[in-house]
C-alpha cells in the first residue's frame, strides 16, 4: 500500500472515531431521552449530501484537573455549512454526548468561526443548543468564549437572520446568546432555559420549583416570551426552522425570495363580507382574516402562546413575504398592553431589518388600563410601538376592520407614523374613543339634566356614533386612502404591495436612535 493510501486510511479512521461522538452508550442515552444526536440534527436540517463540516478535528487545550487525558470529539460541537431547501446556511449543533456539550475555549472558537463566515457571506446562521453550560475546568477561558459569541450575536443582528433552537439544557450564561438571536425554538419536555436552576433558587430565595415550570418550553412560550415556538420533537422543530427560513432573505441587502403560487392575485374573499359581528362588542378571530387573504390560506405564526391579544407572523401575498401584525379581538378585546407592545415591536424591527413589508390589521379599542400596567411601564413599552412603526422604512400597509380608537389608533401603523397605504372596511370605527365613553363626556350636562337619563344617554351615544364612529371622517382628511369592500381586501393589498415594491426611503444620518427599552 502506498504512503498516500495509508494516510487516506488514517484520515478515514480518525473521521470515523470523531463521528462516533461520545460513544454508543452516550448516543443510546440521548435517544432514550427522546432527543436526536447533534449529527442527526445537522443531517435533518440540511439538504441531503450538502453539509460540509468545518473544524472536525479541533481539540481542547485544557490541562487543568487532568483534562489533558480527556478526549472530547470535535470539542463537543459540530459546525459547518450546507443548503436548506437549496439556499446556503451556516449552523452549529452542540453534542451532549461529548462531555455534555460543555462550552470551552475551542468549542466557542468553532461557533464564532461559523458566525464570522456567515457574516462575511451574508448567510443565515442556525444554532442548535444542547449543552451542560460552561466547561468549569477551563474557567475564565469558557467565559471568554461566551463573551465572544454574544459580541457576534450583537454585530450580526439585523445583518443576517439568526435562529436558535433549544434542544436540551441551556443554563446560566448560555441562555443569553439565544435571547440575542431573532427567533428561539424550544422542544417540549426536553429543553430548558434559566439563569439559575431550581436548586439554587431554593437555596437563595426559598422558592420551590422544577425545571419544567421554571424554564420549560411552555414557560418561555406563554409567560416570559423568550421563546417563539414550542415543538413536540426535535424533528418538528427543525422542520419549522426550515419553513421560517423560506420566508426570509439571506441578509439585509436582499429581499425574501418570491414563491410561485397558484392562488389568484384577484381572488375574492366572500367570507370577509360577513366576518365582522353586528354587535360591536362581540369578538371574532382575526386569524380567519389573515388566512383568508394569504396565499393558499397559509399563516406561519411565531409567539402563538405569548401576548395573545396581538398576533404576529408571516404570510405570502402573490408570492411575496409579508409580516403581519394584527390585534386579536378574541383576547382582551384586542387591547394593547405591555407584552403585546413588546411582542409586536420586536417583530416589526425584524421585518424592517430584512426588507419584509408590513401589514397591520387593526381592531383595537385602546391601551389596556390598570394600575399594574401603569406601574410596570405601559407608557415606556407602548412607546416602542410608536417608535418602531415610525422607524420602519419598508412598505407599510394598514387595514382597519373595526375599532380604532385614541392613542392606539396612532400606534397601530397610522398614516401619521408613516403608513404608505391605509385601507378601511365600512365597519371601521375611527375616533378618539368609543361612543359610550365619548357621549358621557361630551353630553354630560345634557344627560344629567334629562328627565330620562338612560334614554338621553342612548340618544347621545347614537348621535356620536353617527358623527364619528365610521371611517368617513378620517377618509375626508386623507388619513384613510380607500374604504373598500371586505371581499376585495386580498386583491387591493396585493396591488398596493406591487406598486410599493420599489419604495425607497432612508432615515436621517445617525449612529442609532435611543429606543425606549
Amino acid at each position: 500500500m502506498s504512503a498516500t493510501l495509508q494516510k487516506i486510511q488514517e484520515l478515514k479512521a480518525r473521521e470515523a472515531k470523531v463521528e462516533m461522538m461520545g460513544g454508543e452508550a452516550q448516543i443510546a442515552k440521548q435517544h432514550e431521552s427522546g432527543k436526536l444526536t447533534a449529527r442527526e440534527r445537522i443531517n435533518h436540517l440540511f439538504d441531503a449530501g450538502t453539509f460540509r463540516e468545518i473544524d472536525k478535528f479541533v481539540a481542547h487545550r485544557c490541562t487543568n484537573f487532568g483534562m489533558q487525558k480527556v478526549e472530547i470529539p470535535s470539542d463537543g460541537v459540530i459546525t459547518g455549512h450546507g443548503l436548506v431547501n437549496g439556499r446556503p446556511v451556516f449552523a452549529y449543533s452542540q453534542d451532549f454526548t461529548a462531555r455534555a456539550g460543555s462550552l470551552g475555549e475551542m468549542h466557542a472558537a468553532k461557533i464564532t468561526k461559523v458566525m464570522d463566515m456567515a457574516m462575511k457571506s451574508g448567510v443565515p446562521v442556525v444554532g442548535m443548543n444542547d449543552s451542560g453550560g460552561a466547561r468549569i475546568q477551563e474557567g475564565i477561558d469558557a467565559l471568554k468564549g461566551y463573551g465572544d459569541i454574544f459580541f457576534r450575536n450583537s454585530r450580526a443582528s439585523g445583518v443576517i437572520p439568526q435562529i436558535s433552537c433549544i434542544m436540551g439544557p441551556c443554563a446560566g450564561g448560555a441562555v443569553y446568546s439565544p435571547a440575542m438571536t431573532d427567533f428561539v425554538y424550544m422542544v417540549k419536555n426536553s429543553s430548558f432555559m434559566f439563569i439559575t436552576g431550581p436548586d439554587v433558587i431554593k437555596a437563595v430565595t426559598g422558592e420551590i420549583t422544577d425545571k419544567e415550570s421554571l424554564g420549560g418550553a411552555m414557560a418561555h412560550n406563554e409567560s416570559s416570551g423568550v421563546a417563539h415556538f414550542a415543538c413536540e420533537t426535535d424533528e418538528e422543530a427543525i422542520n419549522s426552522i426550515k419553513e421560517l427560513l423560506s420566508f426570509l432573505p439571506n441578509n439585509n441587502m436582499e429581499e425574501a425570495p418570491l414563491v410561485q403560487t397558484s392562488d389568484a392575485s384577484n381572488r375574492i374573499c366572500e367570507d370577509l363580507n360577513t366576518i365582522i359581528p353586528d354587535n360591536p362588542s362581540k369578538p371574532y378571530d382575526v386569524k380567519d382574516i389573515i388566512r383568508s387573504i394569504a396565499d393558499d390560506s397559509h399563516f406561519y405564526e411565531p409567539h402563538e402562546y405569548y401576548a395573545k391579544n396581538i398576533v404576529i407572523g408571516f404570510i405570502r401575498l402573490n408570492g411575496r413575504s409579508v409580516g403581519i401584525i394584527a390585534n386579536q379581538p378574541m383576547v382582551l378585546a384586542g387591547c394593547l398592553d405591555i407584552d403585546a407592545s413588546d411582542k409586536a415591536s420586536r417583530f416589526i424591527r425584524f421585518c424592517d431589518a430584512f426588507n419584509i413589508p408590513l401589514l397591520s390589521i387593526v381592531d383595537v379599542p385602546g391601551y389596556l388600563p390598570g394600575v399594574h400596567q401603569e406601574h410596570s411601564g405601559i407608557i415606556r413599552h407602548g412607546a416602542k410601538l410608536l417608535w418602531v412603526y415610525s422607524e420602519a422604512t419598508v412598505p407599510k400597509l394598514t387595514l382597519v376592520t373595526r375599532k380604532n380608537y385614541g392613542g392606539s389608533y396612532i400606534a397601530m401603523s397610522s398614516r401619521h407614523l408613516g403608513a404608505d397605504m391605509v385601507f378601511a372596511w365600512p365597519t371601521a370605527e375611527i375616533a378618539v374613543m368609543g361612543a359610550k365613553g365619548a357621549a358621557n363626556i361630551i353630553y354630560r350636562k345634557d344627560i344629567m339634566s334629562a328627565e330620562d337619563q338612560n334614554a338621553k344617554r342612548a340618544e347621545c351615544i347614537q348621535e356620536y356614533e353617527d358623527l364619528f364612529n365610521n371611517p368617513y371622517v378620517a377618509a375626508s382628511r386623507g388619513y384613510i386612502d380607500a374604504i373598500i369592500e371586505p371581499k376585495e381586501t386580498r386583491m387591493r393589498l396585493i396591488e398596493a404591495l406591487e406598486i410599493l415594491s420599489t419604495k425607497s426611503e432612508s432615515l436621517p444620518p445617525k449612529k442609532h436612535g435611543n429606543l425606549p427599552v
